[in-house]
């Protein structure tokens, strides 16, 4: 760690500050939609500081702002970030060798943190883009979330603004850049489907968990033909 700042590539960082700009703006988003929703600024700092992942952080609001339970938020969230698991073995290698360090590097591991150091290998370069990505997409996103919190607070009548809509279109705009794989596509469709045909006959927030049973259509045999 002592040799980070040694072995940062200037165009690593301008990449790297290009991207949490980016996040930084969907931060603020979801701390808009948070305090729209009625969510307490100390709670949605909470999310942002303590689980920092943009898609569990979203449903886990809509869950609550839906009329669904903490236990139900929770369980969606902890399902949502199963994917951690993989991504922890593929970068481990450039997070760090100490548990202790190791355990830091585990906390700011979000998708485009990951995606941005496997691009540069399993060298030095590629540890350090990995924590200097990390690092500056855990402020960018908390100082979006403090900006679009107190933004959000200030708006009067939420349901003038159609906020209730703005959680499934923050959701949408996280899941569209999966949606070019054959199979997310088939996950997505089934999800929506059960998640749809279960709103009338389950309390508000579990038709988002049953939805996720939808991740089983990953497993249906792919289509295989091929042009002659």
């Amino acid at each position: 760690m002592r040799s980070l700042h040694r072995t940062i590539d200037p165009d690593d960082l301008r990449d790297a500050l290009a991207l949490a700009a980016a996040i930084g703006v969907v931060g603020a988003s979801f701390g808009a939609l948070a305090a729209a929703a009625g969510v307490p600024m100390s709670l949605t700092m909470a999310l942002s500081l303590l689980v920092f992942a943009g898609g569990s952080q979203f449903l886990a609001v809509a869950v609550v702002a839906a009329g669904g339970s903490a236990i139900a938020a929770v369980a969606a969230g902890l399902l949502i970030n199963v994917r951690h698991v993989p991504f922890g073995l593929a970068v481990g290698g450039n997070i760090a060798d100490r548990w202790s360090t190791r355990l830091l590097g585990a906390h700011i591991m979000i998708d485009e943190g990951v995606a941005f150091s496997r691009a540069r290998g399993s060298g030095g370069r590629g540890r350090a883009a990995y924590w200097m990505c990390g690092m500056l997409l855990f402020v960018f996103w908390n100082v979006g979330t403090v900006v679009g919190g107190l933004a959000g607070s200030s708006v009067p009548d939420t349901d003038t603004f159609g906020v209730d809509a703005a959680f499934p279109a923050a959701l949408l705009a996280l899941l569209l850049p999966s949606l070019r794989q054959a199979d997310a596509r088939r996950v997505g469709l089934v999800a929506a489907a059960v998640a749809l045909l279960a709103t009338p006959l389950l309390p508000a927030g579990l038709p988002v968990l049953a939805g996720l049973l939808g991740v089983f259509a990953a497993r249906l045999p792919a289509d295989d033909r091929r042009d002659p």
